[in-house]
């Protein structure tokens, strides 16, 4: 199954390392998700690497080494390859910065996952959350 990632989902896993880091342990040994992501997602992460590292109680080398982890589960896509969408992703997002994940799940007509329930509030894209997403595991 394809799902396009959320930044809230990359932060949860960086600070806390709860369920939704275990999602992405579990996927790596079962393949049961596709991630994919916006460009500029982990240009966010880099952007506010200081104010993870500070939160996530973890050395400098243990945050890039579980930043690494998580970056080769995800495949990143150019902009230039859903950017006809966008104009549609900013009318059906309910948080304009999250436009750039609609229009790509648009694109590829696929899930988003997301630990924001604003982005519940449409019903043209479905959202899952971490919850739902361990749920699918039937483990």
């Amino acid at each position: 199954m394809l799902l396009v990632i959320d930044a809230n989902v990359i932060f949860a896993a960086l600070i806390a390392r709860g369920g939704t880091f275990r999602v992405f342990v579990t996927n790596k040994i079962l393949r049961k998700f596709r991630f994919i992501a916006p460009e500029y997602l982990f240009i966010e992460i880099r952007e506010h690497f200081d104010e993870i590292l500070e939160k996530a109680k973890l050395s400098q080398e243990e945050l890039e080494v579980v930043l690494n982890f998580l970056e080769e589960q995800i495949e990143v896509i150019p902009f230039e390859e859903f950017e006809d969408k966008y104009d549609k992703a900013k009318n059906i997002s309910p948080d304009p910065d999250d436009a750039p994940y609609f229009a790509l799940a648009l694109k590829l007509n696929c899930a988003i996952w997301s630990n924001d329930r604003k982005l519940k509030e449409q019903d043209v894209v479905k959202v899952y959350t971490t919850q739902e997403i361990i749920q699918m595991f039937e483990i």
